[in-house]
């Protein structure tokens, strides 16, 4: 499996923020296939998310086409989404993206649209400081 460029970032801004890394990658056989989600979380005993499971998705928009990026990102978030549904109907999947394309690329009219859509949960992390910037569902 291809690591996203923020994968360890990410993965570090999640344990900052108190989440424990279950799985690196959360493999989920879906019949003839496997699919592999980037992380597998959940919340430490105590905490005020408690008993929360979470999947996340890393994405890095780096290319020069972010809108080809997020198509990819959009499909492989409804068919991750899905096969969680079936194997772990209690883990809530995040699209984890930069915060620089979130404050551009997703501002725009039509990739909101399409976010609220699909009911798309962003996680936005500052891959700089490897700390997550906003949780919004």
């Amino acid at each position: 499996m291809a690591r996203d460029r923020f994968h360890y970032n990410v993965k570090e801004a999640l344990e900052k923020d108190g989440w424990i890394i279950t799985a690196d990658p959360l493999a989920i056989p879906i019949g003839i296939t496997t699919i592999e989600i980037d992380l597998a979380a959940e919340m430490a005993i105590g905490a005020e998310k408690d008993g929360l499971k979470i999947a996340v998705e890393i994405k890095s928009f780096l290319s020069k086409s972010p809108i080809s990026e997020f198509h990819m990102a959009m499909g492989q978030y409804g068919d991750y989404r899905e096969a969680l549904e079936e194997s772990e109907p209690e883990r809530i999947l995040y699209l984890a993206v930069p915060i620089e394309i979130y404050r551009t690329f997703f501002q725009a009219r039509f990739i909101k649209k399409r976010i609220e859509q699909e009911k798309v949960k962003l996680v936005v992390y500052e891959s700089e400081n490897k700390s997550i910037v906003e949780w919004i569902n």
